[in-house]
C-alpha cells in the first residue's frame, strides 16, 4: 500500500512541476495579453473619436469628483498606459493595479447603467477582469515578463535579487 501511495505521490509531484514550470508562466502570459488586449482596446476607442468620449464623460458617464475632461484624459491615459505596461510585465503589479483602479471607476461611474438586468454581460465582463487583475496584482506578472528578465539581469550584476516581480 505504501508504495503505490509514494508512485502516486511521485507523479502528482511530477505533474505539479510541470504545470508550474511550462502551464503557469503561459496562463499568466495569456490572462495578461487578454485583459491588456481589452483595456488597450478601450483607450483606443476613446482616443479615436475625442469629442464623443467627451461627450460620454460629460453626459453619460458620472465620474466622481473629476471634471469630465480630466476624467477622460486620465481613463484613455491609463488604459492605454498600464495595459502596455501589463502586456509586457513591466511594472507589472502597478500596471496591474493600475488597471484595477480604472475598471472600479468604470464600473462606480456607470453603475446607473450596468446595474439593468439587460447589462449583466458588460458587469460580469468588469467583474471578470477584475478578478484576473487581483491575480496579477497578487502573484505578479510571471516568468515571461519584462520584470523577471530584469530581475535576472540584476542578480547577475550584482549578485543580489532586484525586487520580487513574479
Amino acid at each position: 500500500m505504501k508504495t503505490y501511495l509514494a508512485k502516486a505521490a511521485a507523479w502528482y509531484q511530477c505533474a505539479v512541476t510541470l504545470i508550474e514550470t511550462w502551464f503557469a508562466p503561459l496562463a499568466t502570459l495569456l490572462a495578461r495579453l487578454y485583459v491588456a488586449h481589452v483595456f488597450y482596446a478601450s483607450g483606443l476607442t476613446k482616443v479615436q473619436d475625442w469629442d464623443t468620449t467627451i461627450a460620454l464623460f460629460t453626459d453619460e458617464y458620472h465620474v466622481p469628483l473629476l471634471p469630465p475632461q480630466v476624467a477622460a484624459v486620465g481613463g484613455a491615459a491609463g488604459e492605454l498606459g498600464f495595459s502596455v505596461l501589463l502586456a509586457l510585465g513591466l511594472g507589472g503589479r502597478l500596471s496591474a493595479l493600475g488597471l484595477s483602479l480604472v475598471n472600479i471607476m468604470a464600473v462606480v461611474s456607470y453603475w446607473h447603467v450596468l446595474m439593468l438586468p439587460d447589462q449583466a454581460p458588460g458587469l460580469h465582463g468588469h467583474i471578470m477582469w477584475g478578478l484576473i487583475l487581483a491575480l496579477l496584482l497578487a502573484k505578479g506578472t510571471g516568468t515571461l515578463s519584462v520584470d523577471t528578465l530584469i530581475g535576472r539581469w540584476w542578480s547577475a550584476r550584482y549578485g543580489k535579487p532586484a525586487m520580487a516581480t513574479a
